[in-house]
């Protein structure tokens, strides 16, 4: 897969990134927002970071999609599941643009992205990588029905000081794919 499909939920439209989609996230990545993801970042590391996620749809068959607001077309965020080199494992994360907080998006758009890498990857396992003290990761997190596992690698250079592990499992055959709808 080349590029990110499209996946619609009740209020949103996950897609593949465009170019307007750039100096949105980056007003977030260039942020103090950003501190629990190693920011604020540099226009040059924005760059780096959105083209790394959005090519990564052509290296390995997933990486991150837009997060549309399906009744008016507004952009307000990014769900992607990526794993660059020094990851252990895939890991699921999210981001919201200014003033789409507290909507449910991230939860909606990430379980859509779950169910998809449940269904299309044959994904049995994620992990969300959550910075001790992003309080509001660790509540999507769980309420997408991870549990912490201080028993994880951990990416390459990280530290169990500097990154929690949340782990998001693939529903059982009993349990069907309706948690994630």
């Amino acid at each position: 897969m080349t590029i990110a499909p499209t996946i619609s939920t009740a209020r949103l439209t996950l897609r593949h990134h465009v170019m307007s989609d750039f100096a949105p996230l980056h007003d977030v990545l260039g942020s103090e927002r950003a501190r629990y993801m190693g920011g604020p970042f540099s226009l040059k590391d924005s760059w780096q970071t959105i083209a790394a996620e959005v090519g990564s749809w052509s290296l390995l068959g997933f990486g991150s999609w837009a997060i549309e607001r399906s009744e008016d077309g507004a952009f307000v965020g990014q769900v992607g599941i990526n794993k660059p080199a020094h990851y252990p494992e895939a890991e699921i994360g999210w981001t919201l643009c200014n003033g789409f907080e507290g909507n449910g998006y991230v939860t909606e758009a990430a379980s859509a992205a779950l169910k998809w890498a449940w269904s299309q990857m044959g994904a049995t396992t994620l992990v969300s990588y959550i910075t001790p003290g992003n309080d509001k990761s660790v509540s999507v997190a769980e309420r997408l029905g991870a549990t912490q596992d201080p028993e994880a690698p951990l990416p390459e250079g990280e530290t169990s000081a500097d990154t929690l592990v949340y782990r998001h499992n693939a529903p059982d055959a009993d349990g069907g794919m309706e948690a994630y709808t």
